[in-house]
C-alpha cells in the first residue's frame, strides 16, 4: 500500500516526509500501457515527479491541486504530476521524437536550453479574478549548467522561490515511485511540520543541523529507496537523531476526469467543428491522457450537448 510519512527531528529545526507509491504508482503505468507504454527512461522520470508533487502537497496547506510539470525542447515535450488536498494523483507525458537510451533531464527535456519546470497551484474554490499561482524556472543552475536530475531542479526551485534549505532524494522503477524531503524551517519541534513563522534568507546553508542531516539523507541509495520500508530507511539514516514519526498518509491513484468535463470541453470547440469530426468519422472519441478512460460521442450525444444552450437561447432545431 502506497503511504506517506511525516516526521521531525526533536529540538531541531528540520522536517522530513518520505512517500513510497506502491499499487498507486503501479496503477498509473497499467493504465498507460494499455494505450502504448512510455520508455523506461519517461517511465523513471513520471514516477520521479508524482512522488515529488506528493511530498510537495503535503507539505502545504492548500485546498486545492498542486500541479507539476516539466516541459522543453527534447523528445519529451511535456510530463505533468498533479496531486488534490487529499493526496489523489495522476499523471501524464507528451512525447514528440525518440527518447534516447539512458537519457536524464537534459536529453529528454532541455536539449536546447529551453527546459523549463512549472509548480502551480490552483485554488478548489477560486474567487471571482482569482488565478492560480504559478512559479518556474530553468532547468540549469545558477552557473547555466544543465541540471541531470528533477530533485535538483526542484531544490533549486525551493530554494529560488521559498528561500528554504531543502534536499530531495528521488528514485523510481516500474514497481515504485519513493522520495525523501528533508527541509530547514526557522521553528523548533512541531510548528516546523506547518512551516509557521518568519523564513529569513540570511540563514540560507547556515543551519549546522540541516547540514548534517542533508548530508546523511545523500548517502540513500535507490535500491534502499526503493526496496526498504519507511521505517528502515529513517533508522539507517537517523540513527543518531531523535526522530518523531507521525501517524502515515495514503496516497492513491484517481483521475478527475468526467463526462461533464469532456461535454464542456467538447462545447467549446464548436458545434461546425464537432460536425465536421462526425461527418468524416462517424463520431467522436476523447481519451484521457491520464487514465485511459475513452469517451464515445455520436451525433445524438453531440446534439444533446448543444441541447440545452439552444433551450435556453429560445431557439429551436433539429438534432442531426
Amino acid at each position: 500500500m502506497s503511504e506517506l510519512h511525516k516526521f521531525l527531528f526533536e529540538g531541531l529545526p528540520v522536517r522530513g516526509m518520505l512517500v513510497r507509491l506502491t499499487d498507486s504508482w503501479r496503477e498509473v503505468l497499467q493504465r498507460r500501457e494499455a494505450v502504448g507504454a512510455h520508455p523506461p527512461e519517461l517511465r523513471a522520470l513520471l514516477g520521479e515527479m508524482a512522488a515529488a508533487a506528493v511530498l510537495m502537497q503535503s507539505n502545504i496547506k492548500f485546498n486545492g491541486a498542486l500541479v507539476l510539470q516539466v516541459f522543453g525542447d527534447g523528445p519529451v515535450k511535456l510530463a505533468v504530476a498533479e496531486v488534490q488536498p487529499d493526496l489523489s494523483f495522476r499523471a501524464t507525458a507528451k512525447v514528440v521524437g525518440e527518447v534516447p537510451a539512458g537519457a536524464q533531464l537534459e536529453a529528454m527535456l532541455n536539449v536546447h536550453g529551453q527546459g523549463r519546470c512549472a509548480i502551480t497551484l490552483d485554488p478548489k474554490d477560486r474567487l471571482p479574478g482569482q488565478q492560480p499561482y504559478q512559479g518556474v524556472v530553468p532547468l540549469h543552475g545558477d552557473q547555466k549548467e544543465p541540471l541531470q536530475k528533477l530533485s535538483e531542479v526542484l531544490e533549486h526551485y525551493m530554494l529560488q522561490s521559498e528561500q528554504l534549505d531543502t534536499k530531495m532524494i528521488l528514485f523510481a522503477n516500474d514497481e515504485i515511485a519513493a522520495g525523501l524531503l528533508i527541509q530547514r524551517l526557522p521553528m523548533q519541534g512541531e510548528g516546523n511540520l506547518e512551516g509557521q513563522g518568519a523564513r529569513n534568507e540570511d540563514d540560507i546553508g547556515l543551519s549546522d543541523a540541516f547540514n548534517r542531516i542533508s548530508i546523511l539523507a545523500s548517502t540513500l541509495t535507490a535500491d534502499e529507496l526503493l526496496g526498504l520500508d519507511a521505517e528502515t530507511v529513517l533508522r539507517r539514516l537517523f540513527w543518531e537523531e531523535s526522530v518523531r514519526r507521525f501517524e502515515p498518509l495514503t496516497p492513491k491513484f484517481a483521475c478527475t476526469c468526467s463526462p461533464e468535463r469532456v461535454g464542456q470541453m467538447l462545447k467549446g470547440l464548436g458545434r461546425e467543428e464537432l460536425d465536421s469530426v462526425l461527418a468524416e468519422r462517424g463520431n467522436v472519441e476523447i481519451g484521457c491522457e491520464f487514465c485511459g478512460r475513452q469517451y464515445h460521442y455520436d451525433a445524438v450525444d453531440v446534439g444533446e450537448l448543444f441541447a440545452s444552450d439552444l433551450a435556453q437561447a429560445g431557439g429551436s432545431g433539429t438534432v442531426q
